[in-house]
């Protein structure tokens, strides 16, 4: 069924345990791909996974390979499968819903409670090969590079956050966190109208990258309470913010959008923090400020994630700040934990 073959791939095998071995090439089955990886950003996930063994908790009970922001072209096809053929490029949507509960057949898979996210049968794009399923593949057209195609997958994150959010064309919109997940959201609103955004952060180098790719406006809430953030968030535009992204997963983040947001707008978290806040939800009541959730997206919105870069409205490539090859991924790891990173790149094609 397998066989070993140049196969390099980074396995988490436990808390810490980061090694780089030889593993089986998979070869697809019915409805799969076989994929040779190009790509692989490494996300925030990969970090906490391999720094405390598991997230949201679910823990690591065997070996995984990390890795799901991926590129990759297909060597394989398996049976059933129409929609690709070898040779093409595309991008992979991780986790494999069950496809029959009713948020499935609802078209809001991404809320599946079946949902397999760290398998090791298709969680892990730090390797040389993978297996895949074909519906879960999209394709990437020319003008799209390998390192761009391995950014849809958290470009479709941020689109389908402003789609809860309900991004609109003028809306003044203020963007906890100039991570990378932070800096996608501000694209995807650019692209999406609003005319305002304002970014926040404690690091003033991530906040210059936040003005230079379009920002109206930058602020170093260091220090601050999350009500002195928002005052001076409003000082700054004149008015409270229509929508907030919080996209740090911190409490006083949190906090600090409710303060700056009208009435009657919304807080959409998109970053993942503590699953127990104190949070002022006494005023986001007396304001109607909604606040929603996400999780993941679904296949419009890596569709969209595709287009909109394809089209150019949306530039991801000043976001890649550091490059590494397959065999230097622990290094890679280390380099987004540090927190002086965007977006690190792994190269896994070996040529």
């Amino acid at each position: 069924m397998a066989k070993t073959c140049n196969n390099l791939s980074a396995v988490l095998q436990g808390l810490n345990d980061l090694r780089m071995e030889d593993v089986p090439i998979p070869e697809p089955e019915y409805g799969e791909v076989q994929l040779k990886l190009l790509s692989c950003g490494i996300c925030g996930t990969d970090v906490h996974l391999w720094k405390h063994g598991g997230i949201g908790g679910l823990p690591v009970t065997e070996a995984v390979i990390l890795g799901h922001e991926a590129s990759s072209v297909v060597t394989k096809v398996g049976k059933g499968v129409t929609s690709l053929k070898v040779g093409d490029r595309v991008a992979t949507e991780p986790g494999v819903p069950c496809l029959q509960c009713k948020k499935c057949k609802a078209g809001r898979y991404n809320l599946c409670q079946d949902m397999q996210v760290i398998i090791p049968k298709y969680c892990g794009s730090l390797t040389r090969y993978a297996i895949h399923g074909a519906d879960f593949c999209f394709k990437l057209p020319d003008n799209i590079s390998d390192e761009e195609g391995a950014v849809i997958e958290p470009l479709a994150v941020t689109v389908y956050a402003c789609n809860r959010a309900g991004i609109q064309m003028g809306d003044t919109v203020l963007i906890c966190g100039s991570g990378s997940i932070g800096l996608l959201c501000l694209l995807t609103v650019l692209a999406r109208g609003a005319t305002t955004v304002l970014v926040t952060d404690i690091a003033d180098e991530k906040l210059k990258i936040a003005k230079k790719v379009g920002a109206s406006h930058t602020l170093n809430v260091k220090g601050m309470s999350p009500q002195e953030a928002a005052a001076a968030i409003e000082g700054i535009l004149g008015e409270p913010v229509d929508v907030t992204l919080e996209c740090t997963g911190m409490t006083s983040c949190v906090s600090t959008g409710i303060y700056a947001t009208t009435r009657g707008g919304n807080v959409t978290m998109v970053g993942i923090g503590n699953l127990s806040m104190e949070v002022p939800l006494g005023t986001a009541a007396m304001k109607e400020v909604d606040i929603r959730g996400i999780l993941r997206y679904c296949h419009d919105d890596f569709t969209n994630a595709v287009k909109l870069v394809a089209s150019g409205k949306v530039d991801v490539k000043p976001l890649i700040t550091h490059r590494f090859p397959l065999e230097k991924s622990l290094d890679a790891l280390k380099t987004t934990a540090s927190g002086v990173a965007i977006k690190v790149m792994v190269r896994c094609a070996d040529n």
